[in-house]
């Protein structure tokens, strides 16, 4: 007799400003997880709720209205409020998730909890900042995976083919010491890349590939466990086939969009 599927519970967390819950709840749906959109003042008044999941996931958005700074204001919420749930989700037993989606990955670069034991001491080893150019940018960009990442939600992947929209995105390393030490640790997992790429390089590449001139290329950054993973593009933008912007062009349409395979990594890591 086989036991029943896992069905893991995210926690899609809500602020003020947050715009792509429901598109992530559906997409952790798709995959088989239960997904609930929870308030960040709901939490604040009863942060024992955060037992009932194991995925938290912070979604793309402009909390709080990205006033100061991309991400700042809901960081600092929980750094004062919620602090001890996010430790038991990055540091607790090993068996949660954590997936932030731009401004999901902005507040946890805020955090710290993508970057935190690549340098010598407790300083940020890295940090979001504008794009390049200085603007708003809304395209879609091809990645490559690195095959060396620990990243739970990238495993099995090679290419993704992605929307992004940010203006804070730019990943900046603090040094070289802590760009080499993220990368040896194959940390970096998610790179900017051409169409025909298929490994990731460091050095940088021009505008539109690269949309926001960051370092290495890198679009999405791990913990050393691999269970805590921000990326700038959205996933949950691209797990509908039809979701391709010349999806109508192709001749034969493949059974979910790139996105996909991200959420049911997540899901499947707890079968």
């Amino acid at each position: 007799m086989s036991s029943a599927k896992v069905q893991p519970r995210v926690l899609v967390l809500r602020a003020p400003g947050t715009n792509c819950d429901e598109e992530t709840a559906y997409a952790f749906e798709q995959a088989g997880a239960v997904a609930e959109r929870v308030h960040v003042n709901r939490l604040i008044e009863n942060p024992a709720l955060k037992d009932r999941y194991q995925i938290l996931c912070f979604p793309g958005g402009f909390s709080y209205g990205d006033d100061i700074a991309a991400g700042r204001i809901l960081a600092t919420r929980l750094r004062e409020h919620l602090a001890e749930m996010v430790d038991s989700f990055v540091h607790g037993q090993g068996d949660r998730l954590v997936l932030g989606i731009c401004n999901g990955m902005q507040v946890m670069m805020r955090l710290g909890v993508l970057t935190e034991g690549a340098g010598q001491d407790d300083l940020p080893s890295a940090t979001l900042a504008w794009n390049n150019h200085g603007r708003f940018e809304d395209r879609w960009v091809h990645l490559v995976v690195d095959p060396d990442s620990p990243c739970v939600f990238t495993r099995g992947i090679d290419k993704m083919y992605l929307p992004m929209a940010h203006a804070e995105g730019k990943f900046v390393a603090r040094d070289e010491e802590a760009l080499e030490s993220l990368g040896s640790q194959g940390r970096l997992s998610l790179r900017y890349a051409t169409e025909t790429q298929t490994d990731v390089v460091d050095d940088i590449l021009p505008f539109p590939i690269n949309p926001n001139g960051a370092d290495a290329n890198v679009a999405g950054v791990c913990d050393s466990t691999g269970r805590v993973f921000g990326l700038m593009p959205h996933p949950e933008r691209h797990v509908d086939a039809t979701h391709h912007p010349f999806w109508t062009r192709r001749k034969e349409q493949p059974e979910f969009g790139d996105g996909h395979a991200m959420f049911q990594n997540a899901v499947d890591w707890f079968a």
